[in-house]
């Protein structure tokens, strides 16, 4: 697989690189953060006038024909600022539901001005009891009319402070935790019955809890099917999840960059402390780490961010390591995206004969009971096919 970039894309990388060094040194971003906003309306100005806020999406759709690789670019870049401006909610989540199953008129109506810079989205699906689980919802839709009313409650909808339009995921029918029945609505930021508690995350971000009391909207505003979301969600949260891989990259390379030039020029008993081999042996395993992630992000970013049909998988796993007999081509200790390649061990392969071993020695357990997994120093159990 050639995972090298375009042309094209290594000048995106170049444009997002030189916007971080130029516009978030760490003292400029505490100024940004300590502002009421939180972001500065210029900098989003400057994405789309740059054309990062239409580069994922199709021509069609009023952007420039990209997707998930030249997300990734940017977010990888964002990552060594971190950038405050809100494009995560806004273009990967709030974008790109739109442009998965909006309308046309929907489309133009919320996608040209928001790849215009004039338009800004929030999602809101968390709820308190929601956990993990994306079909946890609570927040009711019911039939009002040609219309539906939604009454209920959401914790940490990002840049709901700053959003035009917040996309709201509602239970129209079936039980708690169902997957079926879930729809999505384009709800008015400013919509009469929605009360809205901001706070500043730990990350300085914004992000506001809201309770929704028998809010108003009409049957255009659904997203997509009624009853039929899910899907939906699921993969709007998959391709946010490969972008926040991509931001967390870049934040390692900032980390480790600092550290390297730390350790070259801080110094003590006369040497600099990168001479220490301990020292060097940690940045190796920092690099190596770094490049794990890496690979696993493009890996995620060129399936597109969503997960493969019939895999069963849990919110924030990217990939499944493959089940089947040709799990021994690459041993028993099958690889994961961007996990180094685990031979297993001659005991474990039906190819290779095995000495005689007495009766008690085959009761312990191998490897001291532990194996190792990518990102993982210990992990307890096989990876059995």
């Amino acid at each position: 697989m050639d995972l090298s970039l375009s042309d094209e894309q290594k000048q995106l990388q170049e444009a997002a690189e030189r916007f971080v060094r130029d516009k978030y040194p760490f003292d400029a971003r505490r100024k940004i953060a300590a502002t009421e906003r939180g972001w500065l309306p210029e900098n989003w100005a400057q994405f789309a006038e740059l054309g990062w806020l239409g580069m994922a999406f199709s021509e069609e759709d009023g952007g420039y024909g990209g997707g998930p690789i030249e997300t990734m670019i940017v977010m990888e870049q964002f990552g060594k600022g971190l950038v405050l401006e809100p494009f995560l909610p806004t273009v990967v989540l709030g974008g790109g539901m739109i442009a998965s199953a909006g309308s046309a008129a929907q489309k133009e109506a919320l996608l040209g001005p928001m790849i215009e810079g004039k338009k800004q989205f929030a999602f809101a699906w968390l709820e308190r009891q929601s956990r993990y689980n994306l079909a946890d919802v609570s927040l009711k839709a019911t039939k009002e009319g040609s219309g539906w009313s939604l009454s209920g409650h959401k914790g940490v909808v990002y840049n709901a402070p700053a959003a035009d339009d917040i996309i709201v995921l509602a239970r129209t029918s079936g039980a708690a935790r169902e997957q079926k029945g879930l729809t999505l609505f384009v709800v008015d930021g400013k919509a009469k019955g929605i009360t809205r508690r901001d706070y500043p995350t730990q990350d300085s971000l914004r992000a506001s809890e809201l309770t929704f009391d028998k809010v108003s909207v009409g049957a255009d505003a659904v997203l997509g099917q009624v009853d039929g979301a899910f899907p939906l969600v699921e993969g709007a949260v998959d391709r946010a999840i490969v972008a926040l891989c991509a931001e967390a990259t870049g934040c390692m390379d900032a980390i480790n960059a600092a550290t390297l030039e730390y350790i070259k020029t801080r110094k003590q008993f006369g040497v600099a402390i990168g001479k220490f081999q301990v020292l060097q042996h940690r940045m190796v395993d920092c690099f190596t780490n770094a490049q794990e992630a890496r690979s696993m992000r493009s890996g995620g970013a060129r399936q597109g961010g969503v997960r493969r049909q019939g895999a069963d998988r849990q919110v924030g796993q990217v990939l499944r390591p493959k089940r089947g007999a040709d799990a021994w081509r690459h041993g028993r200790h099958r690889r994961a995206l961007g996990q180094p390649l685990l031979q297993a061990p001659d005991h474990d392969r039906p190819d290779v004969r095995q000495p005689a071993a007495p009766p008690d020695a085959l009761q312990q357990p191998r490897h001291g009971g532990v194996r190792r997994s990518a990102g993982q120093t210990l992990w307890r159990g096989p990876c059995r096919a």
